[in-house]
């Protein structure tokens, strides 16, 4: 048996270097190097996520400068799996387990009971060789969920008292958002490597830079701070909520990629709230400006957006509401994707003190009331779940192989959606165990993998790992309502149509899903050159074709350091 471990150093590193934004202020930057670098030196970074769009179900012909547009990335699901399987049920409200006694591990760590491999890296083509996987078999402790990890930070920020966070997630998007908070004078003390202590601010979080002389003359504005959040959705966009309500401005930035995500409706939500914030080169997207002030005068503050885009645009208003001085009512006016992520907003939310009222049903048009009595409050220490997206490649390659593998910190009582991709294997011919912490997957290896057909608009992260399953099923796959891969890190559906086409499948595009056949035989490519497109998710998939028994090149391994830095060390451990 070998268990390794799976950790990073969290760490804060800022600068006086800034991108150029079109805007009159006279900017001070915050930006943390790029985290992919050799080493760092504290705490600090962060992230976001986008979600979905229409449901148009037209054939794609063509889309033009794709290949321009595809090289940076994004994330996060929601809702619950299309399977009839009543094991998993997600119990919990909330986005961790509030305590102040909680304790975890900081590691996570596989043990295997495979012989376990190394996969090389070929540092001249920068290429990890994941050479052929027979059987993948062992337990992993999976480490912890990226998107709770930073909300947790984020209300820990908002709230009164001080607030322990265990089991944070170590990598990029995390330290993103530390290094926020770091530059907006949020007190956070690192307690070992998956741990923070945060000291709240008991309210609406102002700029270090707003002058603190009432008397002062000055006709200038106040400077601007500028926050470099890189590709992280889960930073960029409950800051640029939360940054609204309190003094001083902002400009909140990332890589290119992140200038091609949309964050309008979050915009539009905000400025019917009453705050002063523009997408600043007209895009709908970042640079991000904010004239930061206080929301008050007690009256009621009404908002209404689209729910087609993205949950984390209502999650982001939903956790910037009690900042507000007075009644906050939100409602989608169309539909709502990914609602098991609101859900879990809102479950966290009730941890840190506040409760949010739900009117109507989640699955149609629903109406959120946030009451002005209300303000965050310490549950003292909080304890992260696994993150279940992490948890499904794992899942995915016991159901390729035939082996056997224990994925534990999310089980039957999560609240993380993306548990919900078990019950899709369970479908395709697996067998699925359930415990309140934990999730067995197992397959039969003379039974075959059936090709299925399935909504997976609540799962949008765990379905890109179906798209390689796919490609070991008896037939086709249909994978639907995934329209948010278009919007992630990358342009994910093409992304996905062009790497399996490598690999030998037969993929048909339309705009919100995809078809796979399987390659004859189920035989995959050898020795096949992935794309990963800067994308985590692109890499630590294709890497499982390798369960065909082929060698398969993931080009740029180093991306997984967005959300899984040790990856390949974790499936190496685990495979034969």
């Amino acid at each position: 048996m070998r268990t390794v471990a799976a950790v990073a150093a969290l760490v804060l590193v800022t600068s006086s270097s800034h991108l150029p934004v079109a805007d009159a202020f006279v900017t001070t930057t915050v930006r943390p190097p790029p985290p992919s670098s050799a080493s760092y030196s504290s705490a600090s970074s962060a992230w976001t996520s986008l979600d979905m769009a229409s449901r148009k179900r037209q054939k794609i012909v063509s889309r033009t400068n794709w290949a321009d547009r595809g090289t940076y990335v994004d994330r996060e699901g929601g809702e619950s799996s299309s399977s009839s399987s009543s094991r998993h049920r997600p119990g919990r409200d909330g986005g961790g387990r509030g305590s102040d006694t909680a304790t975890a591990t900081g590691t996570a760590t596989a043990t295997g009971t495979a012989t376990g491999m190394t996969f090389q890296l070929d540092a001249t083509k920068n290429q990890m060789i994941v050479t052929p996987i027979r059987s993948i078999d062992g337990t992993v402790t999976l480490p912890g969920s990226k998107s709770l990890s930073n909300r947790c930070l984020l209300l820990a920020a908002l709230s009164s008292g001080t607030t322990r966070v265990l089991n944070l997630l170590e990598s990029d998007d995390i330290k993103y958002m530390l290094g926020a908070l770091d530059a907006l004078g949020v007190e956070v003390t690192r307690d070992g490597t998956t741990s923070a202590i945060v000291t709240g601010r008991g309210g609406p979080i102002d700029s270090p830079l707003a002058s603190s002389d009432p008397s002062s003359t000055s006709s200038s504005p106040p400077q601007p701070l500028e926050l470099f959040l890189g590709n992280a959705g889960t930073a960029m966009r409950p800051l640029a909520a939360a940054l609204c309500m309190g003094d001083g401005n902002f400009v909140l930035d990332g890589v290119p990629r992140m200038r091609e995500r949309p964050i309008s409706d979050l915009i539009d939500g905000l400025r019917q709230l009453g705050a002063d914030v523009n997408c600043v080169e007209g895009t709908g997207c970042p640079p991000v400006t904010i004239r930061g002030k206080r929301l008050g005068g007690g009256i009621s503050r009404m908002a209404s957006i689209s729910g087609r885009m993205s949950s984390q645009f209502l999650s982001s208003l939903l956790m910037a509401a009690p900042l507000v001085d007075g009644d906050v009512t939100i409602s989608i006016k169309d539909e709502l994707i990914s609602a098991p992520y609101v859900s879990l907003t809102i479950g966290l939310m009730r941890k840190f003190g506040v409760d949010v009222r739900v009117e109507g049903d989640m699955d149609g048009t629903p109406t959120f009331v946030v009451t002005s009595d209300q303000r965050y409050t310490s549950p003292m220490s909080i304890l992260v779940e696994g993150d279940a997206s992490s948890a499904s490649y794992f899942l995915a390659g016991a159901a390729i192989t035939g082996g056997t593998v224990t994925v534990v910190g999310c089980g039957s009582e999560s609240v993380q959606g993306d548990v919900a991709f078990a019950d899709v294997l369970e479908r395709m011919g697996a067998s699925i165990t359930w415990s309140p912490d934990s999730i067995t997957c197992t397959r039969d290896p003379t039974v075959r993998l059936r090709g299925i057909d399935v909504d997976c608009g609540a799962i949008p992260d765990a379905a890109m790992t179906l798209a390689v399953v796919a490609l070991f099923a008896d037939g086709p796959t249909t994978i639907r309502n995934v329209y948010s891969w278009r919007l992630k890190e990358t342009e994910r559906m093409k992304a996905i149509v062009a790497e399996c086409t490598k690999l030998g499948a037969s993929v048909e595009e339309y705009d919100d899903y995809c078809i796979i056949t399987p390659p004859v035989g189920n035989r995959v490519n050898d020795d096949v050159v992935i794309e990963t497109y800067d994308d985590h998710r692109m890499a630590m998939t294709f890497a499982l074709a390798a369960c065909g028994g082929v060698t398969v090149n993931v080009h740029d391994p180093g991306c997984t350091a967005k959300t899984f830095p040790t990856y390949f060390d974790m499936l190496g451990s685990i495979s034969s």
